[in-house]
């Protein structure tokens, strides 16, 4: 590692901490309704939304139709975009003149982008309009990620409440995340973006002439066809800005272009870089802050967040070192991998000379701690231990920030195991932010913890010994076995990011993931509004002298335990099969 890439990765990290407690206490002001300085501006619009759809903003839910009201909002959401895909071929705005989205496809996409996984099997340059990018997929960015807010403060309500049985409303809470965290954040970053060269624009993707033509000449069979000289390349356009800022923000991670945050248009320089890695961990990191506020007791927010540092700094740099420290198979050949002035050094296959070693590992490890999922490098071409960190910090339950509300929510149930198992060493009934915690916590609580897991782990089973899905790995052996378990563990904790190797534009993935996708989405959050609504309905228990500190350090080791023994116990196995085998491979070839 090299004290530039270091310096780099702390100012990042300081930057991050600097705007958590200014955002976390502007959220938390929004989710409990009160006056902001944006309340002048949004505040007639907000009310105008409740008029036209005959929302009283009054009127609180139960969990029960907390529930049906989300998963209602989310079914029409996701047959709004499958429709629009299989239709784009007769509908405005499609310059390129592209036709609709296979069945199975589009099924993927609709429950990809409906859950904020926002997985793509496809290229968005070659394969969705400008009205499919912006109503359908854009859309979806800011609704999936306030799905997952509405869900996170329905919990929080759970443990601040007594005796209660609302937990506050959907509809109300899901429009005032849109309105005043979402639509804000993510105007304000197009526009530094389109500043930066991030194309926005309507107009048809450009032919232009190449300097210097490009001669390629085909192989069939034993003898070569004729050459072909390539002198034109087809420039791909379209309104990229807005959808980038809020995939950042909404953790949602679905590139405008094919190759994602890689692309130039995406992501030119190395400051729309930064800014798209701050955006990404900005509001999970922020809505910690929001957690402490809204329990009326900070220090479990900022224990929370301590958490997550703890997992995350120590893995980010793990990365980092892998990937720095270079391809040992190519020593051999002399080829110089120390980074110097004039070369990064290390293992710079997939990465981008602009952003770097360090950049990209950083990247790789944000957006997998977080359930984004875009990437500025391509993960299938890191180092086997580097690319094991960004998987097994998917594999560690999206937790680690996570999703924009999904991801708090998820370590919350780790909270409530964590504080279970302390009850049962010192033989007290557990508590958590004052309020008991039961047998009937702990089994829903159990789902959220095991049910990706499962997902994952059958679904990389199946696929491995069905010959046609085996089939459409890049690579035999252990990188082989990496894509596809790669690929089951981003769908089955709804991040998105893939190793490039696996073809996955075919029935059986299309079809295989999205199941994966919406069980990991829908199957948790009903759970954790179960648990929520429960917390509500009892009495706050007093601290007395033998109750725990949940913001301790103590605690907060406790805590950092239970989300490492929980995805060591369920991955190890399959990770040895994978990137371990794969890098003793590379040491001992």
């Amino acid at each position: 590692m090299s004290v530039n890439g270091i310096v780099q990765i702390s100012v990042y990290l300081a930057v991050l901490l600097l705007l958590v407690k200014p955002l976390g206490l502007f959220m938390a002001r929004v989710l409990e309704g009160e006056r902001t300085f944006l309340s002048p501006v949004l505040g007639g619009l907000e009310r105008l939304i409740y008029r036209a759809s005959g929302i009283d903003s009054a009127r609180e839910q139960d969990w029960k139709r907390y529930a049906i009201a989300l998963l209602l909002f989310n079914a029409i959401g996701f047959l709004f975009v499958y429709l629009l895909q299989r239709l784009q071929g007769l509908l405005p705005m499609n310059p390129q003149a592209f036709s609709g989205v296979s069945p199975d496809l589009a099924f993927n996409t609709a429950v990809s982008f409906a859950t904020n996984t926002n997985w793509q099997s496809y290229g968005g340059e070659t394969t969705m309009s400008y009205l499919t990018q912006m109503l359908a997929l854009g859309v979806q960015n800011f609704l999936s990620a306030a799905s997952g807010m509405a869900v996170m403060v329905a919990l929080i309500r759970g443990f601040s409440r007594r005796q209660s049985d609302s937990l506050g409303n959907f509809w109300v809470d899901v429009t005032r995340s849109t309105l005043y965290v979402l639509l804000p954040l993510s105007t304000l970053l197009a526009l530094v973006l389109v500043s930066q060269g991030v194309v926005q624009s309507f107009a048809p993707s450009k032919a232009v002439t190449l300097i210097e033509p490009v001669r390629i000449e085909a192989v069939q069979g034993a003898q070569p066809s004729a050459a072909q000289s390539i002198t034109e390349q087809v420039i791909p356009l379209g309104p990229a800005a807005s959808q980038i800022a809020i995939k950042q923000l909404g953790t949602n991670g679905g590139g405008f272009f094919n190759v994602n945050s890689a692309h130039p248009f995406e992501n030119p320089t190395p400051f729309s870089n930064f800014l798209q890695m701050l955006a990404i961990l900005l509001l999970p990191a922020a809505l910690c802050y929001t957690f402490g506020r809204m329990v009326r007791d900070t220090r479990q927010g900022w224990a929370v967040l301590a958490v997550m540092l703890v997992i995350f700094v120590p893995l980010t740099f793990l990365c980092y070192a892998a990937e720095q420290s270079g391809n040992p198979l190519l020593q051999p050949a002399a080829v110089d991998q120390q980074a110097s002035v004039l070369q990064p050094g290390g293992n710079m296959e997939g990465k981008e000379v602009r952003f770097g070693i360090a950049n990209s590992a950083l990247w790789a490890s944000a957006t997998t701690a977080a359930s984004n999922g875009s990437v500025n490098a391509m993960h299938g071409s890191f180092t086997p231990l580097g690319g094991l960190v960004p998987m097994w910090l998917i594999q560690l339950g999206e937790v680690v920030f996570g999703g924009v509300g999904s991801g708090l929510y998820g370590m919350l149930m780790f909270a409530i195991v964590a504080v279970f198992i302390a009850g049962l060493m010192v033989g007290r009934t557990p508590e958590y932010l004052g309020k008991k915690i039961e047998a009937y916590e702990m089994k829903m609580a159990s789902l959220t913890l095991l049910i990706p897991c499962a997902v994952a782990l059958l679904g990389t089973a199946v696929a491995s010994v069905l010959p046609d899905a085996a089939s459409k790995v890049g690579n035999p052996g252990a990188h082989g076995f990496s894509e596809i378990l790669y690929a089951f563990s981003s769908a089955g904790n709804n991040n998105g990011s893939a190793f490039g190797g696996l073809s996955a534009n075919n029935p059986f993935y299309n079809t295989a993931l999205g199941i994966a996708m919406w069980i990991s989405r829908y199957w948790l959050m009903i759970p954790v509004l179960a648990i929520a609504g429960s917390l509500a309905r009892k009495r706050q228990v007093a601290v007395t002298a033998g109750t725990l500190p949940t913001h301790t350090p103590l605690f907060i080791a406790v805590l950092v335990g239970v989300v490492l023994l929980v995805g060591a116990l369920n991955f190890v196995p399959a990770l040895a099969l994978g990137p371990v085998v794969e890098h003793i491979q590379m040491v001992l070839r």
